[in-house]
């Protein structure tokens, strides 16, 4: 070991990463489940030292922060860039540091990278950041580069689709690079900024589990590499060539979690990033809202008598929210014209949107409105005064009858912000849901940049309006999104069979009062089935709830049971604002299982949904987690009113409620009542 070898180490709750530098580019040592304070750094490093053998060159090169072409490395560099079209290949050494930060130059080629770490709640939020004293052309710049987990043997990453967000893949570490990128210029459906490395034998509740999330909204790119020495480096960064030339470029915060609690306690340390660290709430003391949407109730048919009376029922079920959609603007019809007009539409609205604000507030909701502004039809006032205001070649494929307009120009941005302040000025709207509903023509950086900044000056102009974030459904979710808006549209799909899915795994990144979820019309306009009303609210009821339906479509029993569990809803939520989403283990693959626990560990629910028929016959008892194992808890089943009576038996919970410890109900668990396909069980739990 070098006699000149600097240790840093820095710390988070469950997780320590210690740095290394011999006079170079500091290199992660080791990233892992905390150290005991103190651990003898230098003997860690003794410990660590590598091998050589024969079919090598002499020296294994680092694994730096930064892994740089030119002291050999075999993988792919953090670094790629060219100055008038020769690569460059710098060699950096360290010259700055305060233990988190550390200020690296290349002298000759006039380099500076500056790598940050930041603790936020549970997380490590790492950047890195490069000048260049002249002009250079970036292909790519990673966030800090770590090392994979050598006891791992899979990447947990995800892929999607419109109404079908969130799907987890799962692939092998092997020999070369795992690549996963996201070129259509918003973090994507296809593949979310999120990746898990789980150590063998991992499950949701136990084992050892790494995740990354990086936080960034437009396209991106994740490698996990396994080199020949058998090392194994990921790196996340911006997608490649996605930057224009210039002297100063920064990764987006790259934020670690490390568990000893399996999937839950990385994804409980990201839920808990997002909601206390990232969202910034406009209204933090008021609670949040049931929403009502009214998009699947009239699509693009306003009409004040109609919706007045939706207003009225929907009020009456419980909502607190009133959203007018697509359709109040131009001589928007349907989505072939008009996106860039944002001026009400007289015909539809002759007084304009205040006699609708008025019946919305007197009915004691406030009111929303859908706006799209970084779109265009080309069926458009603005697009026709403004062609160059559009990003992309003229003969480029549309996407829903759509063009983008370019947020990198100052010019485009200072007009949407008029257009919005406008409208924010001379209504009273407490919500905006923004949407985003075509992929960029080409990846972008400098569009993302340009929304950042467009809603950051809204944000300061409007502190108290909340803003949605939709694209398609979830196809722009990530915490640099969420650091400028409140709320999140994970899908398009309101069947509830879908969502208790897709919510389920999103829970691997999302906390509760961010993610919207709403009770459909009784056959769904996405997937066409036809699913029970108990269903459909209890599933929209495990998130930030709202209906989107039209409420006229209700017999009385509906209306009864919507009533009953958006009043559930509304009397839990000041806990469940505030718990860890916690997703089981289930022994039955038919079942998916949560349990959203209390800040305090005092009370938690438990929604287990049966997504289809089991192989066997009786259910199979849940396991719960989490909890103390010497505390008595009291179990109760929220809703036994929706027993069937094929379900024959004795189970305990059917008679009232049941006493047990948190030692039986982690080892043993519960036996549920026997359910039909496309059902949930719902049970509270209180610490006595």
């Amino acid at each position: 070991m070098s006699a000149g070898l600097q240790l840093w180490r820095i710390d988070a709750p469950g997780q320590t990463l210690v740095l290394s530098s011999d006079g170079g580019l500091p290199g992660g040592l080791y990233w892992g489940p905390s150290l005991h304070p103190e651990t003898d750094l230098t003997a860690l490093a003794r410990a660590c030292e590598q091998e050589v053998t024969g079919g090598m060159i002499d020296r294994l090169p680092p694994l730096s922060l930064c892994p740089e072409a030119a002291l050999s490395f075999e993988g792919q560099p953090g670094l790629i860039a060219y100055r008038d079209g020769v690569p460059l290949y710098p060699r950096f050494r360290l010259e700055e540091t305060n233990g988190h930060r550390f200020t690296c130059r290349d002298r000759k080629l006039d380099l500076t990278l500056i790598i940050d770490f930041e603790v936020r709640g549970e997380t490590i939020a790492a950047s890195t950041s490069l000048t260049a004293e002249q002009e250079i052309t970036l292909h790519h710049l990673a966030a800090p580069v770590l090392p994979g987990p050598q006891m791992g043997q899979e990447i947990v990453d995800f892929s999607g689709r419109w109404i079908g967000e969130f799907q987890m893949e799962r692939a092998p570490w092997r020999a070369g690079i795992h690549k996963r990128e996201a070129r259509s210029g918003r973090s994507g459906h296809e593949h979310p900024p999120l990746a898990y490395f789980p150590e063998a034998g991992a499950t949701n509740t136990q084992g050892t589990v790494f995740a990354m999330h990086y936080g960034w909204s437009g396209g991106h790119v994740m490698i996990a590499e396994e080199l020949p020495s058998g090392r194994r480096q990921i790196q996340w960064g911006h997608a490649s060539g996605a930057r224009p030339a210039g002297t100063r470029f920064r990764s987006a915060p790259l934020y670690l979690a490390v568990s000893q609690r399996g999937f839950n306690g990385c994804a409980t340390a990201f839920q808990r990033l997002l909601r206390d660290h990232v969202v910034v709430w406009p209204k933090p003391d008021i609670p949040r809202p049931v929403h009502y949407n009214c998009w699947e109730a009239v699509y693009f048919k306003h009409d004040f008598g109609v919706l007045s009376e939706i207003a009225e029922r929907a009020a009456k079920l419980g909502a607190e929210r009133f959203v007018l959609d697509d359709g109040w603007f131009g001589k928007r019809d349907d989505d072939t014209s008009s996106l860039g007009d944002w001026d009400i539409d007289r015909r539809k609205w002759p007084e304009g949107l205040t006699p609708l604000i008025d019946h919305v507030e007197r009915l004691g909701m406030t009111f929303g409105l859908w706006v799209e502004p970084e779109m265009v039809n080309l069926d458009s006032d603005l697009a026709r005064a403004h062609p160059d205001w559009i990003l992309g070649p003229i003969d480029q494929i549309e996407g829903r009858q759509q063009r983008v307009l370019d947020l990198s120009r100052g010019d485009v941005r200072d007009h949407l912000f008029e257009t919005l302040s406008t409208i924010l000025s001379t209504n009273r709207i407490d919500y905006l849901k923004w949407d985003h509903n075509r992929l960029l023509p080409v990846a972008d950086a400098a569009q993302s940049e340009g929304i950042y900044t467009l809603l950051r000056d809204l944000r300061t102009a409007f502190p108290e309006v909340e803003i949605e974030s939709c694209a398609s459904g979830g196809g722009r979710i990530d915490a640099g999104i969420l650091s400028l808006t409140q709320r999140v549209w994970l899908s398009d799909s309101n069947d509830a069979l879908e969502r208790l899915r897709i919510q389920h795994d999103a829970a691997l990144f999302l906390p509760l009062p961010v993610t919207g979820s709403h009770v459909g019309p009784r056959r769904c306009h996405t997937s066409g089935r036809m699913i029970d009303i108990h269903m459909r609210a209890w599933v929209a009821a495990q998130r930030h709830m709202g209906f989107e339906m039209d409420p006229r479509e209700l017999t009385e029993v509906e209306a009864d049971v919507l009533t009953r569990v958006t009043a559930w809803w509304k009397d839990n939520r000041h806990w469940r604002m505030g718990a860890d989403i916690l997703r089981l283990d289930s022994a039955d693959d038919s079942v998916i299982a949560e349990q959203q626990q209390a800040a305090d560990g005092s009370r938690f629910v438990v929604f287990a949904g049966k997504a289809r028929t089991s192989h066997q016959i009786m259910p199979r008892p849940l396991r719960l987690t989490d909890l103390d194992p010497f505390a008595l808890y009291r179990i109760d089943l929220v809703n036994r009113d929706e027993l069937h009576h094929l379900s024959r038996g004795r189970t305990a919970l059917k008679d009232g409620a049941l006493t047990l410890s948190g030692q039986i109900l982690m080892q043993q668990g519960l036996t549920l009542p026997w359910q039909f396909p496309e059902t949930i069980w719902v049970i509270e739990g209180e610490k006595l």
